[in-house]
């Protein structure tokens, strides 16, 4: 062989052989899939609903959002004796019965293993089923009486984590059962986001 014709052929050999095994499919993590949309969670704050943004780790899931808000407002959310701040009109239960299963965050704030909802049961949290475009908030047992404001609190809630991954949502009913009562709600009355 001519050492002309020697000179591409030691290029090619030099630039597939550069001594990168071949591996194959390679697993590593879950799929990329971006930011994950922050949850509306709805609190009160003198008199009237506020959004504030939680990661549920699931978007779309009404149950988890719930979860998050009968755990209430975060630390530093709250008011003290002597400034307003968030409340909530719901009576909250216990932390490791309220978080969502997933890892929980806040904007801003570092991610926090939560400690799921292991040990709690049906009966201890709200749970949102949707059919066509109705939604059923079933509430447990302590969630009784509740006032107009706290069943806003959760049909607002619920519907906008729905919502957040169907966009196209049109307006839903909302039917608030358990605690001996049936309520009935559009979200149309439910804040701007």
């Amino acid at each position: 062989m001519k050492a002309l014709h020697r000179a591409p052929l030691l290029a090619l050999l030099a630039l597939t052989s550069c001594g990168i095994p071949a591996t194959g499919v390679v697993e590593a993590g879950g799929p990329a899939s971006g930011v994950l949309p922050l949850t509306p969670v709805y609190f009160v704050e003198n008199g009237r609903l506020v959004a504030m943004q939680r990661n549920t780790g699931r978007p779309g899931d009404p149950t988890d959002a719930l979860r998050l808000l009968i755990a209430g407002p975060l630390a530093g959310e709250g008011g003290t004796d002597t400034t307003d701040g968030l409340t909530t009109e719901l009576p909250l239960l216990p932390t490791a019965m309220a978080l969502p299963s997933a890892a929980v965050d806040v904007p801003g704030g570092s991610p926090s293993d939560s400690p799921g909802a292991a040990g709690s049961s049906a009966s201890d949290t709200p749970t949102a089923t949707v059919t066509g475009n109705t939604m059923t908030i079933r509430l447990p047992v302590g969630m009784a009486g509740l006032s107009d404001l706290g069943v806003r609190q959760l049909v607002c809630t619920a519907t906008a984590a729905y919502r957040l991954t169907r966009p196209g949502t049109p307006s839903m009913t909302a039917a608030v059962t358990g605690g001996g009562h049936l309520v009935r709600m559009s979200d149309a009355r439910c804040p701007a986001r």
